[in-house]
């Protein structure tokens, strides 16, 4: 009830969650292509600066004839004598070399950048340009910015869909599937929907409250987390508590008792997430800083739903949520778990080197990794309109010209400018290796600022590009005349200090978030020895998820590189959510190794009763992020196949053979200095009996 109502609560106030695609809105004003923007709108308000760009071509793919310019010139007039919402100017552009194309640059209010807003003033470009050339032998698009911005938010809405219904699907079949019982395949579902209307509703709330931004493939992400994570511990749940009724608790106490166990397990494996997500408010890059909260916020209401609203719902249904299967009431003999779990128990160091060899093998891959950086077009499948005509300008036109490089010297004192220097400047600039030509453009009312445009050989989010800029910048600071302060910015000047706010994150994030999760490891384990080499694991885990992801759209796709951020969102999840399954098992090792068995029977016991519960929800969670992949666009694509895979390897490699195994093989000094593994001996140990022998929980009531 308690839960009912703050669901009612919580949704009905929520305020929606804004949202931002532009990359200069990724890294701190600190970064010096920032503070050219800055100077930008502030000596320059008035220049012309394109939000949209009407590409004009022939149906027929042929070159535009004498008729078809005047058709693109009388559209154009016409466009902007319609004076549509947040359009300013339209002018024409100029024709490309191959004569097959011309274009309109279209001015819009730049204060109402990516709102909603421009969202249909760039769908009123579209439909009145295509009813404008009705009749001619003209086919019209419209990209640039605001297109862009226009069509990732509609891919993230259909994307949305997708990956929604996708994720109800693959619970409702695996569940329906393992358990055959279709309550039990219908309440996570049901339960995991309510805690995704808190969760969205305290994020919005937050988001608000504090002035945070989110972009526009936040909820497709937020969906697989509460539904991931939110079915994994579920699972977690109702696996002990189907063992305790098999041990013969009312059902009650088994629910008791089985909170009571995994519990703990719960806990500390959301917590290790959360830590890792909130490692991202360290992250010098926009769309990860907003990430971490959102995300962290979605795993804590989560936990506690996984501790309260679900044991309560189950112990009202009580044993019914298994019907009609009557498979609970008895383990399974020769269960497939179990005949790992007695391999690993007889030849755990064969074991530790197959799986550790397989780990280290597919890491190889991870050494080829490069980075790509237009986040538009990432988050924007490439069959939008915007993504068609950014491709046909960049190959129409010189390939950088659509996105120059501004160099901006300003007088350091508020002095006019000397422009006898300038000529020289400029010819110091264009001597840059890779760029086609550099030019005095414009300077401001003042005289005390100067505005330097310089042309690339390469397209602006090439690697390629950035590095040129980085020898730009050099040649402008060392060459800027005597008595003057020099900004470089540009779209590929973003990219260079965005570039360089990732490797601080690497930095940074990384050793952070893989600290703070060996210190809930430590606590939870009572030992510094389990935490290292628990750690070592995953991180084995993310180098074979990065490898694997670098031989498979680098190597296969031929692509130049993965999104830039895909390593650090790759990592905290793999690291953090991966760390779940470790934590299940080697709290069950502990466990086992409590009862007086030895570190190899322990093993043994832990991966056959922990293992379905592991494998269970790495297939759920595993397939559910593959749904991501449904989005269509580069950044879900790549992240959907990363964390699936990197959840697969954790949880089928490193969780149900790895860490037991170089637990058996570290024996008790795993458990140092806590002693952990102390406790009653056990009267059974081994393998003799398939009906599982349970110390009663420390919170359960005598019987």
């Amino acid at each position: 009830m308690a839960w009912l109502i703050a669901t009612v609560a919580i949704v009905a106030t929520a305020p929606a969650l804004p949202s931002t695609s532009d990359e200069s809105d990724f890294i701190p004003s600190s970064y010096e292509s920032i503070q050219a923007a800055i100077l930008q709108e502030d000596e320059f308000p008035n220049a012309f600066t394109p939000s949209a760009t009407v590409l004009f071509q022939r149906a027929d793919g042929g070159k535009l004839t004498t008729a078809d310019q005047r058709d693109a010139a009388r559209i154009t007039t016409r466009l902007a004598a319609e004076k549509i919402d947040q359009v300013q100017n339209i002018v024409p552009g100029e024709p490309s070399e191959d004569g097959k194309y011309t274009m309109s640059l279209v001015q819009m209010n730049q204060e109402t950048a990516g709102t909603l807003d421009q969202d249909a003033a760039a769908e009123a470009l579209r439909e009145n340009g295509r009813e404008l050339a009705a009749g001619t032998d003209l086919d019209v698009k419209v990209g640039g910015p605001a297109a862009e911005t226009l069509d990732q938010r509609e891919s993230a809405d259909r994307g949305e869909t997708l990956i929604g219904l996708g994720t109800f699907g693959i619970i409702l079949v695996t569940m329906l599937l393992i358990f055959r019982a279709p309550i039990l395949a219908v309440l996570p579902l049901v339960m995991i929907g309510l805690v995704a209307g808190v969760a969205n509703g305290v994020i919005a709330n937050v988001t608000k409250m504090f002035d945070l931004q989110a972009n526009t493939s936040l909820s497709s992400i937020l969906i697989v987390v509460l539904f991931g994570v939110g079915t994994d511990y579920f699972l977690f749940l109702i696996f002990r508590y189907r063992e305790h009724l098999r041990a013969g608790d009312e059902p009650k106490e088994a629910m008791v008792n089985a909170v009571a166990r995994v519990g703990e397990a719960i806990a500390s494996a959301a917590g290790a997430v959360i830590i890792a997500f909130l490692a991202l408010l360290l992250s010098t890059v926009g769309f990860l800083r907003q990430m971490g909260p959102a995300l962290a916020i979605a795993v804590i209401v989560t936990l506690i739903a996984g501790l309260t609203l679900m044991p309560a719902v189950v112990s009202l249904i009580g044993p019914k949520v298994f019907w009609p299967s009557k498979s609970w009431q008895r383990e399974p003999s020769g269960a497939r778990f179990t005949a790992f779990g007695r391999g690993v128990q007889r030849r755990p160091v064969v074991v530790a080197a197959v799986s550790g060899f397989v780990l280290v093998a597919l890491s190889v891959g991870s050494l080829n990794y490069s980075a790509t950086f237009d986040l538009a077009a990432g988050a924007t499948p490439e069959s939008k309109e915007s993504m068609v005509v950014q491709k046909q300008v960049t190959e129409a036109y010189s390939i950088g010209a659509s996105s120059p490089t501004e160099v901006y010297v300003s007088s350091s004192d508020g002095r006019l400018l000397d422009k006898s220097g300038f000529e020289g400047y400029a010819a110091d600039l264009q001597g840059v290796d890779g760029v086609a030509s550099a030019e005095l453009t414009q300077m401001n009312d003042e005289g005390t600022t100067a505005k330097f445009t310089i042309t690339l050989r390469y397209e602006a989010s090439s690697t390629e590009a950035i590095d040129v800029v980085g020898d730009v910048r050099d040649v402008s600071h060392a060459s800027a005349p005597e008595g003057t302060e020099v900004l470089v910015g540009g779209l590929s000047a973003i990219y260079k200090d965005i570039d360089h706010a990732v490797g601080r994150d690497y930095r940074t994030v990384f050793p952070v978030a893989a600290a703070l999760i060996m210190v809930i490891l430590g606590l939870m384990l009572r030992s510094i020895v389990a935490p290292w080499y628990l750690m070592a694991s995953v991180g084995l885990g993310f180098g074979a998820t990065l490898g694997t992801t670098v031989w498979v759209f680098q190597g296969a796709q031929g692509r130049p590189g993965l999104m830039f951020m895909l390593p650090v969102i790759m990592y905290l999840f793999v690291v953090a959510i991966g760390t779940d399954y470790n934590i299940l098992m080697i709290a069950r090792l502990r466990e086992e190794s409590r009862a007086g068995r030895d570190p190899r029977a322990a093993a043994g016991l832990a991966l056959r009763h922990a293992g379905p519960a592991v494998a269970t929800a790495g297939f759920i969670l595993a397939a559910t992020f593959s749904t991501m992949m449904l989005a269509g666009n580069t950044l879900l694509t790549q992240m959907g196949f990363a964390l699936s895979f990197g959840i697969a390897i954790t949880a089928f490699v490193m969780a149900l053979f790895f860490t037991p195994a170089i637990t058996a093989l570290i024996g008790r000094t795993a458990w140092w200095p806590g002693h952990g593994d102390r406790g009653k001996p056990a009267a059974e140990p081994g393998f003799e009996s398939d009906r599982p022998r349970l110390a009663p929980a420390p919170s359960s009531r005598p019987r």
